[in-house]
Protein backbone atom coordinates (compact mmCIF):
# COMPACT_ATOMS: atom_id res chain seq x y z
CA UNK A 1 0.00 0.00 0.00
CA UNK A 2 1.08 3.22 -1.02
CA UNK A 3 2.31 5.52 2.37
CA UNK A 4 0.76 8.46 3.43
CA UNK A 5 1.80 12.03 2.47
CA UNK A 6 4.69 13.56 3.90
CA UNK A 7 3.21 17.05 4.70
CA UNK A 8 4.81 20.37 5.47
CA UNK A 9 4.28 23.87 5.07
CA UNK A 10 7.21 24.26 2.39
CA UNK A 11 8.49 22.11 0.08
CA UNK A 12 12.24 22.88 -1.24
CA UNK A 13 13.51 21.59 -4.44
CA UNK A 14 16.97 22.09 -4.63
CA UNK A 15 20.37 22.43 -2.22
CA UNK A 16 22.06 25.46 -4.01
CA UNK A 17 22.14 28.99 -2.47
CA UNK A 18 19.20 30.02 -3.27
CA UNK A 19 17.13 27.03 -1.82
CA UNK A 20 18.91 27.13 1.24
CA UNK A 21 18.92 30.40 2.30
CA UNK A 22 14.97 30.60 1.35
CA UNK A 23 14.23 27.45 3.88
CA UNK A 24 16.44 29.35 6.31
CA UNK A 25 13.88 32.48 5.74
CA UNK A 26 11.07 30.16 6.48
CA UNK A 27 11.91 27.62 8.77
CA UNK A 28 10.81 30.19 11.89
CA UNK A 29 7.35 29.48 10.71
CA UNK A 30 6.31 26.44 9.42
CA UNK A 31 7.95 23.15 9.01
CA UNK A 32 10.27 22.94 5.32
CA UNK A 33 11.27 19.89 3.57
CA UNK A 34 14.47 20.31 1.61
CA UNK A 35 14.59 17.46 -1.30
CA UNK A 36 17.54 16.91 -2.94
CA UNK A 37 18.67 14.34 -5.53
CA UNK A 38 22.18 14.01 -4.66
CA UNK A 39 23.57 14.76 -1.36
CA UNK A 40 22.79 18.41 0.15
CA UNK A 41 26.43 19.82 -0.63
CA UNK A 42 26.09 18.95 -4.36
CA UNK A 43 24.68 22.25 -6.56
CA UNK A 44 25.96 24.44 -9.21
CA UNK A 45 26.86 27.05 -6.06
CA UNK A 46 29.14 24.65 -4.79
CA UNK A 47 30.77 24.89 -8.10
CA UNK A 48 31.39 28.56 -8.05
CA UNK A 49 34.45 30.22 -8.28
CA UNK A 50 34.30 33.56 -9.07
CA UNK A 51 32.26 35.55 -5.84
CA UNK A 52 29.05 37.50 -5.09
CA UNK A 53 28.99 41.01 -7.39
CA UNK A 54 27.95 43.67 -4.61
CA UNK A 55 28.19 47.29 -4.20
CA UNK A 56 30.72 47.35 -1.03
CA UNK A 57 33.39 49.82 -2.26
CA UNK A 58 32.76 53.91 -1.77
CA UNK A 59 34.56 53.59 -5.62
CA UNK A 60 31.51 51.95 -6.12
CA UNK A 61 27.99 52.26 -7.10
CA UNK A 62 24.62 51.26 -7.69
CA UNK A 63 24.67 53.14 -11.03
CA UNK A 64 27.45 51.92 -12.22
CA UNK A 65 26.63 48.87 -10.97
CA UNK A 66 23.40 48.86 -12.77
CA UNK A 67 24.64 50.20 -16.03
CA UNK A 68 26.91 47.36 -15.79
CA UNK A 69 24.20 44.94 -15.73
CA UNK A 70 21.94 46.71 -18.22
CA UNK A 71 25.25 46.54 -20.80
CA UNK A 72 25.81 43.21 -20.86
CA UNK A 73 21.90 42.44 -20.88
CA UNK A 74 21.77 43.78 -24.32
CA UNK A 75 18.45 45.45 -24.30
CA UNK A 76 16.48 43.11 -22.83
CA UNK A 77 17.14 43.52 -18.81
CA UNK A 78 14.57 45.08 -17.05
CA UNK A 79 15.67 47.90 -15.22
CA UNK A 80 13.24 47.78 -11.81
CA UNK A 81 14.47 44.27 -11.45
CA UNK A 82 18.22 45.18 -12.03
CA UNK A 83 17.69 48.34 -9.63
CA UNK A 84 16.23 46.35 -6.79
CA UNK A 85 18.32 43.79 -6.77
CA UNK A 86 21.88 45.75 -6.59
CA UNK A 87 19.86 47.65 -3.96
CA UNK A 88 19.14 45.15 -1.82
CA UNK A 89 22.07 42.90 -2.58
CA UNK A 90 24.49 44.43 0.27
CA UNK A 91 22.00 43.72 2.84
CA UNK A 92 21.51 40.00 1.65
CA UNK A 93 25.37 39.74 1.67
CA UNK A 94 25.85 41.38 5.09
CA UNK A 95 23.20 38.51 6.39
CA UNK A 96 25.62 35.99 5.01
CA UNK A 97 28.52 37.02 6.55
CA UNK A 98 26.43 36.94 9.88
CA UNK A 99 25.80 33.49 9.15
CA UNK A 100 29.53 32.82 9.01
CA UNK A 101 30.67 33.67 5.76
CA UNK A 102 34.16 34.67 5.47
CA UNK A 103 34.83 36.25 2.45
CA UNK A 104 38.94 36.99 1.52
CA UNK A 105 40.50 40.01 2.95
CA UNK A 106 42.80 42.45 1.43
CA UNK A 107 46.56 41.82 2.34
CA UNK A 108 47.80 44.76 4.28
CA UNK A 109 44.30 46.05 5.17
CA UNK A 110 45.53 48.76 7.62
CA UNK A 111 42.17 48.21 10.31
CA UNK A 112 41.93 45.46 12.55
CA UNK A 113 38.12 46.20 13.67
CA UNK A 114 37.18 46.65 10.06
CA UNK A 115 39.41 44.55 7.65
CA UNK A 116 38.81 45.63 3.83
CA UNK A 117 37.73 43.19 1.78
CA UNK A 118 39.67 41.50 -1.34
CA UNK A 119 36.97 42.38 -4.21
CA UNK A 120 38.08 41.58 -7.70
CA UNK A 121 37.09 42.10 -11.02
CA UNK A 122 35.30 39.94 -13.35
CA UNK A 123 34.60 40.40 -17.23
CA UNK A 124 31.95 43.37 -17.90
CA UNK A 125 32.58 44.89 -14.74
CA UNK A 126 33.70 48.44 -14.59
CA UNK A 127 34.67 48.38 -10.66
CA UNK A 128 36.47 45.83 -8.35
CA UNK A 129 33.37 44.40 -6.89
CA UNK A 130 33.18 40.70 -6.70
CA UNK A 131 33.02 39.15 -3.25
CA UNK A 132 35.28 36.09 -2.87
CA UNK A 133 36.67 33.65 -0.95
CA UNK A 134 39.85 32.94 -3.29
CA UNK A 135 38.58 30.97 -5.95
CA UNK A 136 36.03 28.65 -3.67
CA UNK A 137 33.66 31.03 -2.67
CA UNK A 138 30.78 28.99 -3.98
CA UNK A 139 31.95 25.75 -1.53
CA UNK A 140 32.28 28.33 1.20
CA UNK A 141 28.84 29.85 1.04
CA UNK A 142 27.18 25.91 0.69
CA UNK A 143 29.47 25.20 3.65
CA UNK A 144 27.80 28.36 5.84
CA UNK A 145 24.56 27.90 4.93
CA UNK A 146 24.29 24.31 5.43
CA UNK A 147 25.95 24.90 8.84
CA UNK A 148 22.78 27.85 9.58
CA UNK A 149 20.35 24.74 8.05
CA UNK A 150 21.78 21.93 10.79
CA UNK A 151 20.85 24.67 14.03
CA UNK A 152 17.27 24.78 12.10
CA UNK A 153 15.12 21.75 13.89
CA UNK A 154 12.62 22.80 11.79
CA UNK A 155 14.27 21.77 8.33
CA UNK A 156 14.26 18.46 7.57
CA UNK A 157 16.15 17.61 4.10
CA UNK A 158 16.04 14.35 2.42
CA UNK A 159 18.98 13.22 0.01
CA UNK A 160 19.08 11.66 -2.71
CA UNK A 161 15.40 11.76 -3.49
CA UNK A 162 14.50 13.10 -7.15
CA UNK A 163 11.60 15.34 -7.91
CA UNK A 164 9.37 14.21 -10.31
CA UNK A 165 6.19 16.05 -11.40
CA UNK A 166 4.80 18.96 -9.47
CA UNK A 167 0.92 17.97 -8.44
CA UNK A 168 -1.04 21.08 -9.08
CA UNK A 169 -5.29 21.17 -8.49
CA UNK A 170 -5.58 21.13 -12.55
CA UNK A 171 -4.00 17.86 -13.29
CA UNK A 172 -6.37 15.86 -10.66
CA UNK A 173 -8.99 17.98 -11.56
CA UNK A 174 -10.10 20.14 -8.93
CA UNK A 175 -11.95 23.63 -9.33
CA UNK A 176 -10.49 27.38 -9.63
CA UNK A 177 -7.07 28.59 -10.67
CA UNK A 178 -4.32 26.23 -11.16
CA UNK A 179 -2.46 25.85 -8.10
CA UNK A 180 0.75 23.91 -6.39
CA UNK A 181 -0.70 21.71 -3.99
CA UNK A 182 3.42 19.11 -3.67
CA UNK A 183 5.23 17.07 -5.80
CA UNK A 184 5.97 13.40 -6.52
CA UNK A 185 9.42 12.64 -5.46
CA UNK A 186 11.70 9.29 -6.01
CA UNK A 187 13.34 8.17 -3.37
CA UNK A 188 16.22 6.72 -5.32
CA UNK A 189 18.09 4.31 -2.53
CA UNK A 190 14.30 2.34 -1.88
CA UNK A 191 13.12 2.70 -5.46
CA UNK A 192 9.73 3.94 -4.22
CA UNK A 193 7.63 7.17 -5.23
CA UNK A 194 6.47 9.28 -2.41
CA UNK A 195 4.05 12.16 -2.02
CA UNK A 196 5.57 14.96 -0.66
CA UNK A 197 2.30 18.00 -0.31
CA UNK A 198 2.63 21.55 0.93
CA UNK A 199 0.99 24.31 0.13
CA UNK A 200 4.11 26.07 -0.49
CA UNK A 201 6.79 24.73 -3.36
CA UNK A 202 9.76 26.34 -4.46
CA UNK A 203 12.15 25.73 -7.20
CA UNK A 204 15.84 26.24 -6.53
CA UNK A 205 16.91 23.29 -8.96
CA UNK A 206 19.54 25.56 -10.45
CA UNK A 207 20.05 25.34 -14.59
CA UNK A 208 20.25 23.01 -17.53
CA UNK A 209 23.96 22.97 -18.76
CA UNK A 210 23.86 18.99 -19.08
CA UNK A 211 21.74 19.68 -21.95
CA UNK A 212 24.95 20.33 -24.11
CA UNK A 213 27.95 18.13 -24.59
CA UNK A 214 30.52 20.84 -23.49
CA UNK A 215 29.46 21.95 -19.84
CA UNK A 216 30.97 23.53 -17.01
CA UNK A 217 28.32 22.16 -14.85
CA UNK A 218 28.45 19.25 -12.16
CA UNK A 219 25.94 16.16 -13.09
CA UNK A 220 22.79 17.10 -11.34
CA UNK A 221 22.23 20.34 -13.96
CA UNK A 222 19.90 19.02 -16.13
CA UNK A 223 17.03 21.25 -15.70
CA UNK A 224 14.26 19.59 -13.93
CA UNK A 225 12.65 23.01 -12.65
CA UNK A 226 12.37 24.07 -15.83
CA UNK A 227 11.29 20.89 -17.29
CA UNK A 228 8.58 20.35 -14.32
CA UNK A 229 7.54 23.96 -14.08
CA UNK A 230 6.86 23.89 -17.79
CA UNK A 231 4.79 20.38 -17.63
CA UNK A 232 2.60 22.13 -14.87
CA UNK A 233 1.21 24.82 -16.89
CA UNK A 234 3.99 27.73 -16.30
CA UNK A 235 5.64 30.15 -18.25
CA UNK A 236 8.72 29.94 -19.60
CA UNK A 237 10.64 32.50 -20.80
CA UNK A 238 14.20 33.62 -22.65
CA UNK A 239 15.37 29.81 -23.15
CA UNK A 240 17.61 30.71 -26.19
CA UNK A 241 20.26 32.69 -23.77
CA UNK A 242 22.60 30.12 -22.66
CA UNK A 243 25.62 31.62 -21.46
CA UNK A 244 28.80 29.44 -22.83
CA UNK A 245 31.51 30.13 -20.35
CA UNK A 246 34.66 31.27 -22.16
CA UNK A 247 37.34 29.19 -20.60
CA UNK A 248 36.81 25.68 -19.33
CA UNK A 249 40.05 23.63 -18.86
CA UNK A 250 40.94 21.35 -22.09
CA UNK A 251 42.39 18.30 -20.72
CA UNK A 252 41.18 14.44 -21.99
CA UNK A 253 40.58 13.63 -18.42
CA UNK A 254 39.15 17.01 -16.84
CA UNK A 255 35.57 16.75 -16.47
CA UNK A 256 33.64 19.86 -16.39
CA UNK A 257 36.23 22.28 -14.77
CA UNK A 258 35.55 25.93 -14.97
CA UNK A 259 38.93 28.15 -15.02
CA UNK A 260 37.02 31.13 -13.68
CA UNK A 261 36.85 34.62 -14.91
CA UNK A 262 38.04 36.29 -12.43
CA UNK A 263 41.50 34.70 -13.66
CA UNK A 264 41.40 37.18 -16.73
CA UNK A 265 40.20 40.16 -14.16
CA UNK A 266 43.94 39.72 -12.22
CA UNK A 267 45.76 40.30 -15.32
CA UNK A 268 45.07 36.82 -17.29
CA UNK A 269 44.91 37.07 -21.23
CA UNK A 270 43.87 34.95 -24.26
CA UNK A 271 45.98 33.88 -27.01
CA UNK A 272 45.81 32.06 -30.14
CA UNK A 273 47.08 28.40 -30.24
CA UNK A 274 50.06 30.54 -31.81
CA UNK A 275 49.99 32.17 -29.09
CA UNK A 276 49.02 35.63 -30.59
CA UNK A 277 46.82 37.81 -27.90
CA UNK A 278 43.23 38.67 -30.06
CA UNK A 279 40.89 39.78 -28.37
CA UNK A 280 41.46 43.04 -29.24
CA UNK A 281 40.01 42.97 -32.20
CA UNK A 282 36.68 41.90 -31.09
CA UNK A 283 36.14 44.22 -27.59
CA UNK A 284 37.24 47.37 -26.26
CA UNK A 285 37.71 45.05 -22.84
CA UNK A 286 39.89 42.67 -25.00
CA UNK A 287 40.06 39.86 -22.10
CA UNK A 288 37.87 41.39 -20.19
CA UNK A 289 35.06 41.86 -22.55
CA UNK A 290 31.35 40.42 -21.55
CA UNK A 291 31.06 36.50 -21.75
CA UNK A 292 29.17 36.22 -24.76
CA UNK A 293 31.78 38.56 -27.05
CA UNK A 294 34.78 36.52 -25.45
CA UNK A 295 32.80 33.16 -25.71
CA UNK A 296 32.48 33.65 -29.94
CA UNK A 297 35.50 35.47 -30.42
CA UNK A 298 37.49 31.94 -29.38
CA UNK A 299 35.04 29.60 -31.30
CA UNK A 300 35.80 31.97 -34.40
CA UNK A 301 39.45 31.72 -33.20
CA UNK A 302 39.23 27.57 -32.68
CA UNK A 303 37.12 27.51 -36.18
CA UNK A 304 39.59 30.07 -38.31
CA UNK A 305 42.63 28.29 -37.25
CA UNK A 306 41.29 24.35 -36.72
CA UNK A 307 43.00 24.42 -33.46
CA UNK A 308 41.43 21.96 -30.41
CA UNK A 309 41.31 25.02 -27.74
CA UNK A 310 42.91 28.79 -26.86
CA UNK A 311 45.64 29.72 -24.08
CA UNK A 312 44.83 31.43 -21.34
CA UNK A 313 47.92 33.40 -19.89
CA UNK A 314 48.45 34.96 -16.13
CA UNK A 315 52.61 34.06 -16.85
CA UNK A 316 53.08 37.25 -16.32
CA UNK A 317 51.90 37.46 -12.60
CA UNK A 318 54.21 36.43 -10.00
CA UNK A 319 53.83 32.46 -8.64
CA UNK A 320 53.38 33.26 -5.30
CA UNK A 321 49.62 35.35 -6.08
CA UNK A 322 48.89 33.04 -8.24
CA UNK A 323 48.67 30.03 -5.91
CA UNK A 324 47.77 32.34 -3.23
CA UNK A 325 44.56 34.02 -4.98
CA UNK A 326 44.18 30.69 -7.31
CA UNK A 327 44.89 27.51 -4.86
CA UNK A 328 41.96 25.43 -6.21
CA UNK A 329 42.76 26.22 -10.03
CA UNK A 330 46.62 26.01 -9.46
CA UNK A 331 46.29 23.06 -7.83
CA UNK A 332 43.68 21.27 -10.56
CA UNK A 333 45.84 22.59 -12.67
CA UNK A 334 49.10 20.86 -11.30
CA UNK A 335 46.97 17.96 -11.60
CA UNK A 336 46.98 17.48 -14.93
CA UNK A 337 50.38 18.65 -15.66
CA UNK A 338 49.85 22.27 -16.37
CA UNK A 339 51.76 24.49 -14.36
CA UNK A 340 49.70 27.87 -14.94
CA UNK A 341 52.57 30.36 -13.29
CA UNK A 342 55.15 28.80 -15.62
CA UNK A 343 52.83 28.00 -18.83
CA UNK A 344 49.12 28.76 -20.41
CA UNK A 345 46.46 27.02 -19.60
CA UNK A 346 44.20 25.39 -22.50
CA UNK A 347 40.49 26.64 -22.56
CA UNK A 348 37.47 26.14 -24.59
CA UNK A 349 34.01 27.38 -24.35
CA UNK A 350 31.55 25.52 -22.35
CA UNK A 351 27.88 25.49 -21.45
CA UNK A 352 27.72 27.40 -17.99
CA UNK A 353 24.84 29.22 -17.17
CA UNK A 354 20.83 29.22 -18.32
CA UNK A 355 19.58 33.15 -18.57
CA UNK A 356 16.13 32.29 -19.39
CA UNK A 357 13.58 30.04 -16.96
CA UNK A 358 10.60 29.90 -15.65
CA UNK A 359 9.13 33.28 -15.71
CA UNK A 360 8.77 34.75 -12.21
CA UNK A 361 8.18 38.41 -10.49
CA UNK A 362 11.09 39.76 -8.67
CA UNK A 363 9.21 38.07 -5.40
CA UNK A 364 9.46 34.75 -7.26
CA UNK A 365 5.72 34.13 -8.22
CA UNK A 366 5.22 31.38 -11.18
CA UNK A 367 1.66 32.10 -12.18
CA UNK A 368 0.70 28.81 -10.69
CA UNK A 369 -0.62 29.88 -6.93
CA UNK A 370 1.95 28.55 -4.16
CA UNK A 371 5.03 27.99 -6.38
CA UNK A 372 7.89 29.79 -6.83
CA UNK A 373 10.80 29.67 -8.60
CA UNK A 374 14.08 31.11 -7.13
CA UNK A 375 17.49 31.17 -9.20
CA UNK A 376 19.04 29.97 -11.96
CA UNK A 377 15.92 28.10 -12.76
CA UNK A 378 14.26 31.11 -12.98
CA UNK A 379 14.12 34.05 -15.60
CA UNK A 380 13.09 37.52 -13.44
CA UNK A 381 14.53 39.47 -16.14
CA UNK A 382 17.90 40.78 -14.52
CA UNK A 383 20.63 38.77 -16.74
CA UNK A 384 18.60 40.31 -20.07
CA UNK A 385 20.41 38.42 -23.16
CA UNK A 386 23.93 37.82 -21.25
CA UNK A 387 24.19 37.80 -17.54
CA UNK A 388 26.55 40.03 -15.83
CA UNK A 389 29.21 38.09 -14.34
CA UNK A 390 28.62 37.25 -10.63
CA UNK A 391 25.38 38.62 -10.65
CA UNK A 392 23.85 34.69 -10.21
CA UNK A 393 24.66 34.28 -6.42
CA UNK A 394 23.63 38.17 -5.82
CA UNK A 395 20.19 37.26 -7.43
CA UNK A 396 19.56 34.05 -5.89
CA UNK A 397 20.54 35.83 -2.15
CA UNK A 398 18.16 38.96 -3.31
CA UNK A 399 14.67 36.94 -4.62
CA UNK A 400 15.55 34.28 -1.84
CA UNK A 401 14.23 36.62 0.47
CA UNK A 402 12.00 38.30 -1.00
CA UNK A 403 9.75 34.93 -2.14
CA UNK A 404 10.01 34.05 1.55
CA UNK A 405 9.03 37.45 2.60
CA UNK A 406 6.04 36.95 -0.29
CA UNK A 407 5.02 33.51 0.63
CA UNK A 408 4.80 33.90 4.05
CA UNK A 409 2.46 37.75 3.51
CA UNK A 410 0.33 35.19 1.37
CA UNK A 411 -2.92 33.21 2.13
CA UNK A 412 -2.74 30.31 0.59
CA UNK A 413 -5.82 27.53 0.31
CA UNK A 414 -5.90 24.40 2.54
CA UNK A 415 -4.89 21.49 0.84
CA UNK A 416 -7.26 19.08 -0.30
CA UNK A 417 -8.14 16.18 2.42
CA UNK A 418 -6.30 13.35 0.28
CA UNK A 419 -3.66 13.81 -3.07
CA UNK A 420 -3.65 10.68 -5.43
CA UNK A 421 -1.00 8.38 -4.86
CA UNK A 422 1.73 7.83 -7.79
CA UNK A 423 0.77 4.90 -10.23
CA UNK A 424 2.80 2.78 -12.29
CA UNK A 425 0.45 0.80 -13.56
CA UNK A 426 2.14 -2.13 -15.76
CA UNK A 427 5.25 -0.07 -15.45
CA UNK A 428 7.96 -2.89 -15.61
CA UNK A 429 11.66 -2.74 -14.71
CA UNK A 430 13.72 -1.69 -18.03
CA UNK A 431 15.61 -4.47 -19.72
CA UNK A 432 17.58 -2.14 -22.08
CA UNK A 433 19.54 0.78 -20.40
CA UNK A 434 21.21 1.43 -23.72
CA UNK A 435 18.27 3.23 -24.74
CA UNK A 436 18.43 5.91 -21.62
CA UNK A 437 22.30 6.28 -22.69
CA UNK A 438 22.02 6.59 -26.11
CA UNK A 439 19.23 9.15 -26.46
CA UNK A 440 21.16 11.13 -23.41
CA UNK A 441 24.15 11.25 -25.76
CA UNK A 442 22.70 12.00 -28.83
CA UNK A 443 20.52 15.14 -27.07
CA UNK A 444 23.83 16.71 -25.93
CA UNK A 445 25.89 16.46 -29.09
CA UNK A 446 23.00 17.42 -30.99
CA UNK A 447 22.14 20.70 -28.64
CA UNK A 448 26.35 20.97 -29.28
CA UNK A 449 26.61 21.13 -33.00
CA UNK A 450 23.38 23.09 -33.80
CA UNK A 451 22.24 24.91 -30.71
CA UNK A 452 25.38 25.76 -29.74
CA UNK A 453 26.94 29.48 -29.75
CA UNK A 454 26.57 30.14 -33.04
CA UNK A 455 23.47 28.88 -34.86
CA UNK A 456 21.22 29.19 -38.33
CA UNK A 457 17.77 28.40 -38.76
CA UNK A 458 18.59 25.30 -41.26
CA UNK A 459 20.64 23.50 -37.64
CA UNK A 460 18.06 24.94 -35.46
CA UNK A 461 14.78 23.11 -37.63
CA UNK A 462 17.37 20.08 -37.99
CA UNK A 463 17.58 19.97 -34.40
CA UNK A 464 13.78 20.23 -33.31
CA UNK A 465 12.84 17.62 -35.88
CA UNK A 466 15.32 15.35 -34.30
CA UNK A 467 13.99 16.35 -30.59
CA UNK A 468 10.50 15.57 -31.67
CA UNK A 469 11.29 12.16 -32.70
CA UNK A 470 13.61 11.33 -29.52
CA UNK A 471 10.80 13.01 -27.34
CA UNK A 472 8.44 10.30 -28.79
CA UNK A 473 11.00 7.38 -28.19
CA UNK A 474 11.51 8.90 -24.36
CA UNK A 475 7.89 9.28 -23.65
CA UNK A 476 6.74 5.68 -24.66
CA UNK A 477 9.60 4.32 -22.40
CA UNK A 478 8.69 6.40 -19.67
CA UNK A 479 5.02 4.82 -20.07
CA UNK A 480 6.35 1.70 -20.20
CA UNK A 481 9.06 1.25 -17.61
CA UNK A 482 9.25 1.73 -13.83
CA UNK A 483 11.09 5.33 -13.14
CA UNK A 484 15.07 6.09 -12.12
CA UNK A 485 16.89 8.62 -12.35
CA UNK A 486 18.46 8.30 -15.11
CA UNK A 487 15.22 7.83 -17.09
CA UNK A 488 14.41 10.86 -15.39
CA UNK A 489 16.80 12.92 -16.17
CA UNK A 490 16.29 12.28 -19.92
CA UNK A 491 13.43 13.15 -20.20
CA UNK A 492 13.78 16.17 -18.58
CA UNK A 493 17.08 17.34 -20.64
CA UNK A 494 14.49 16.59 -24.03
CA UNK A 495 12.16 18.62 -22.65
CA UNK A 496 14.54 21.60 -21.71
CA UNK A 497 16.39 21.20 -25.51
CA UNK A 498 12.80 21.16 -26.96
CA UNK A 499 12.10 24.72 -25.27
CA UNK A 500 15.64 25.98 -26.25
CA UNK A 501 15.17 25.49 -29.76
CA UNK A 502 11.44 26.39 -30.12
CA UNK A 503 13.13 29.62 -28.13
CA UNK A 504 15.97 30.24 -30.34
CA UNK A 505 13.77 29.92 -33.49
CA UNK A 506 11.09 32.31 -32.22
CA UNK A 507 13.68 35.01 -31.99
CA UNK A 508 14.71 36.39 -35.61
CA UNK A 509 18.18 38.41 -34.64
CA UNK A 510 20.99 38.41 -32.89
CA UNK A 511 21.14 39.40 -29.64
CA UNK A 512 23.65 38.97 -26.39
CA UNK A 513 24.20 35.23 -26.53
CA UNK A 514 21.61 34.11 -28.97
CA UNK A 515 24.03 34.74 -32.31
CA UNK A 516 21.84 33.40 -35.56
CA UNK A 517 23.94 34.23 -38.89
CA UNK A 518 20.98 34.28 -40.73
CA UNK A 519 19.92 37.67 -38.86
CA UNK A 520 23.47 38.73 -37.66
CA UNK A 521 21.99 41.97 -35.76
CA UNK A 522 19.98 42.88 -33.17
CA UNK A 523 16.60 44.22 -34.28
CA UNK A 524 15.16 47.43 -32.01
CA UNK A 525 11.67 45.34 -32.28
CA UNK A 526 13.07 42.67 -30.22
CA UNK A 527 14.84 44.83 -27.29
CA UNK A 528 12.40 44.09 -24.44
CA UNK A 529 10.66 41.70 -25.68
CA UNK A 530 10.69 38.15 -24.02
CA UNK A 531 10.28 35.18 -25.91
CA UNK A 532 7.18 33.08 -23.73
CA UNK A 533 6.27 29.22 -24.26
CA UNK A 534 3.69 27.24 -21.97
CA UNK A 535 1.21 24.94 -22.01
CA UNK A 536 -1.97 23.70 -20.57
CA UNK A 537 -0.98 21.25 -18.14
CA UNK A 538 -2.84 17.95 -18.72
CA UNK A 539 -4.68 16.00 -16.01
CA UNK A 540 -3.13 13.12 -14.57
CA UNK A 541 -4.55 9.92 -15.98
CA UNK A 542 -1.53 7.77 -14.64
CA UNK A 543 1.48 9.00 -13.66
Amino acid sequence: MPSEPFKFDFIVLGSGIAGLSYALNVARFGRVAIVTKKNRAESNTNYAQGGIAAVTSKEDSFEMHVRDTVEAGAGLCRDDVVRKIVEEGPARVNELIDLGMKFSERVGSSSESAPELDLGREGGHSKRRILHAKDVTGREIESALLQAIARQPNIQIFENHFAIDLITSKKIGLPGSNRCLGVYVLDKPAGVVKTFAAPVVLLATGGCGKVYLFTTNPDIATGDGVAMAYRAGAAVANMEFIQFHPTCLFHPKAKSFLISEAVRGEGGVLRTFAGAEFMEQYHPLASLAPRDVVARAIDTEMKKSGSPHVWLDITTKPARFIIERFPNIYETCQRYGIDMSKEPIPVVPAAHYQCGGIKTTLDGETGIEGLYAVGEVACTGLHGANRLASNSLLEALVCAHRAAKHGLATPHANLPQQLPHWESGTATDADEMVVVSHNWDEIRRLMWDYVGIVRTNKRLLRAQSRIKNLQAEIQEYYWGFTVTSDLLELRNIATVAELIIASALQRPESRGLHHNLDFPSADPAWAQRDTILSRHPKPLTHR
